[in-house]
């Protein structure tokens, strides 16, 4: 019999990262052990939702919830003109504002988590983000890496960069990427180093922000679509776990009032992707015209659209474990929640990314046959019609994507997942 421990998870305070970790609690909770969530003001509710005990961490100024959203809010405006930049020259704005932030939330964090950690006492702790926070490696209990974004954030010189959207053999690509990469990345970094080296942790080389954990390192990439690297990942460190998909609440498809036997699409850009609403627009009304019905999910702003075709219907949320097995194909920004539940249902495509490990993930999807990639904004209602009938009828990506399923479906990510966990609890309470 398991014996109960306590295991935090500490997440970053986005859906994808969030809702991965959530997985792998269920699983561990069915294991007898007690999940808890790490969060920062903005996502709490969103775990206790799931029935999970929540800590908050301050990972910025203390503000109220209406100002907590309009600051996100001005975010997204600021940078919705980025999204349509390649990602070499999103490096001079939207990244580069990104790890301005992130360091920022590793700063404030530290002035939380030391006192918090001794508060919950967990036995382990699985951290789900891009940056080192100190109070974890140091709070003298294992800890666990969970990567849920491209699993080239564990770099190698034979696999393209985080978040560049090189094509895996495109060498030129690499090197472009990676140079003005660290060019603008440096000042940044340095004011990071000086926050490690304030909490007597070694300072990192250029670009790095985390660290792979010498206990165990778990990684939402399918096996499918993982990388040929040089190194090959030790896997007494290092599990693939063949995505992370979480028991969701049951759906049922609603009534369209046209196009009654024509295929469902489910359309998602995200929470973030949300905000871009003229774009999102422009891919409703485009649907409305070809033979499709749709789900689209807008999050926030349903009263930002004034028209919605027939076939086509909005709402600000959809459980997706639950929606994608019911559809036949998927339009959506290539994050990794997206990419892999997609994957794990067996459901093609179109990935238009905008910013972050989108463009990975759609570039690997595309190379590997499991979809299509596609310029969220460049491309015209014939375009669109085309590559929805290639991914609805392809036969070889079929073959492909059945193959991929069956393979995560065995493997079952979060129960390998806390069967991993369990194992290291057990190793490390000898």
């Amino acid at each position: 019999m398991t014996q109960k421990k306590v295991i935090a998870f500490f997440p970053e305070a986005a859906y994808g990262p969030a809702l991965n970790s959530v997985g792998i609690a269920q699983a561990c909770k069915a294991l007898g052990h007690e999940p808890i969530f790490l969060t920062a003001p903005d996502m709490a509710g969103v775990y206790s939702g799931y029935g999970f005990a929540e800590h908050i961490v301050n990972m910025a100024p203390p503000m109220a919830a209406e100002e907590v959203a309009q600051y996100w809010q001005n975010f997204i405006n600021e940078h919705i003109p980025n999204f349509d930049k390649s990602p070499y020259t999103q490096i001079d704005n939207y990244v580069r504002d990104c790890w301005d932030a992130i360091v920022d939330t590793a700063v404030w964090a530290q002035k939380d988590l030391p006192q918090l950690l001794a508060q919950v006492s967990p036995d382990l702790i699985c951290v789900d983000n891009v940056i080192l926070f100190p109070a974890v490696k140091q709070f003298g209990k294992p800890w666990v890496r969970i990567i849920s974004c491209s699993e080239n954030e564990i770099p190698d010189p034979q696999i393209p960069p985080h978040l560049s959207g090189c094509g895996e053999k495109d060498k030129d690509c690499f090197r472009a990427y990676e140079d003005h990469f660290h060019e603008v990345i440096q000042p940044i970094h340095h004011r990071f180093n000086e926050f490690l080296a304030a909490h007597r942790e070694a300072p990192y080389p250029l670009g790095q922000f985390f660290e792979a954990s010498p206990y165990l390192n778990l990684l939402l990439y399918p096996e499918a679509v993982k990388f040929h690297r040089s190194q090959p990942l030790d896997p007494s460190r290092f599990q693939y776990l063949e995505g992370c998909v979480r028991q969701e609440q049951a759906y049922t498809l609603p009534t369209f009032s046209k196009n009654e036997d024509q295929p469902v699409i489910y359309v998602s850009f995200g929470s973030l992707g949300c905000g871009d609403t003229k774009t999102l627009q422009r891919l409703i009304d485009a649907l409305g015209q070809l033979p499709v019905r749709a789900l689209v999910n807008v999050g926030t702003n349903l009263d930002a659209y004034a028209y919605v075709p027939a076939n086509v219907i909005l709402d600000k949320w959809f459980p997706q474990p639950s929606v994608i097995p019911q559809v036949a194909a998927v339009i959506h920004h290539g994050g990794n929640n997206t990419f892999t539940e997609c994957l794990y249902f067996g459901k093609p495509s179109i990935i238009m990314p905008y910013v972050w490990d989108g463009h990975d993930n759609a570039t690997r999807v595309h190379e590997t046959g499991h979809g299509i990639k596609m310029r969220r904004n460049q491309w015209t209602l014939e375009e669109l019609g085309r590559n929805l009938q290639t991914i609805l009828s392809d036969a070889s990506m079929k073959e492909c994507l059945a193959a991929t399923s069956a393979q995560m479906h065995k493997q079952a990510g979060p129960s390998k997942a806390a069967r991993l966990l369990d194992d290291l609890l057990r190793k490390h309470s000898a």
